[in-house]
């Protein structure tokens, strides 16, 4: 149900209290969007944003992970529209390198020990400000760098502790398009989601 229509619906009933309580969400919502409006690049983590949170072993032991095909196409909209992108995990595949290389993503930081120092080395290279950046994690490794970025968000399933900073909790998991979702907001918000390079590869 659309907001101006609880609007309608809890004025006829003349219940103050709620009707403030909405607007006030309302409100929230509008200046949320005005924030992405600021928004000069991202920053993600993979295991649990890209991919789910599962995990499976090869006979070798090598973890071999999924990632949705709509996060991918947002992060190569995205490059194409010139947003600097960073990749930032602790894990070592040389195929998440591969695949964020081929989507146009140019700094990739993996085996990352400590998030915050390669965050602020990724800051340095593309002369940006933390409070311009949308950060994406799912555990308690992404906590000290959602501290400092101007729009923390969150899968749905992130640890608790993360959600609790998080400005924004996407509806979905990760591995399910929870990238996609912040990209779109953001690009849409900007004027750049839909436009004649949309449509290509």
């Amino acid at each position: 149900m659309k907001i101006l229509n609880l609007f309608f619906i809890i004025g006829s009933y003349q219940n103050k209290q709620y009707f403030y309580l909405i607007k006030i969400i309302f409100m929230a919502d509008l200046n949320f969007k005005e924030q992405l409006k600021n928004i000069k690049a991202f920053v993600f983590d993979v295991d649990g944003v890209f991919s789910s949170s599962k995990m499976y072993l090869n006979h070798n032991g090598e973890m071999l992970r999924s990632t949705n095909i709509k996060d991918g196409y947002s992060i190569f909209h995205a490059r194409r529209m010139n947003f600097p992108i960073a990749i930032i995990s602790g894990g070592s595949s040389e195929a998440t390198r591969k695949r964020f290389e081929y989507l146009g993503v140019e700094y990739i930081y993996l085996s990352s020990k400590n998030k915050l120092i390669d965050f602020e080395d990724f800051l340095s290279k593309a002369n940006l400000k933390a409070e311009n950046i949308l950060y994406m994690g799912d555990d308690l490794p992404d906590y000290p760098v959602m501290k400092l970025v101007g729009i923390p968000t969150c899968p749905a399933d992130a640890a608790v502790e993360i959600k609790s900073i998080a400005k924004y909790i996407s509806d979905r998991k990760g591995g399910e398009a929870c990238v996609r979702d912040v990209v779109e907001q953001v690009l849409r918000a900007q004027g750049k989601w839909m436009n004649a390079e949309s449509f290509t590869w």
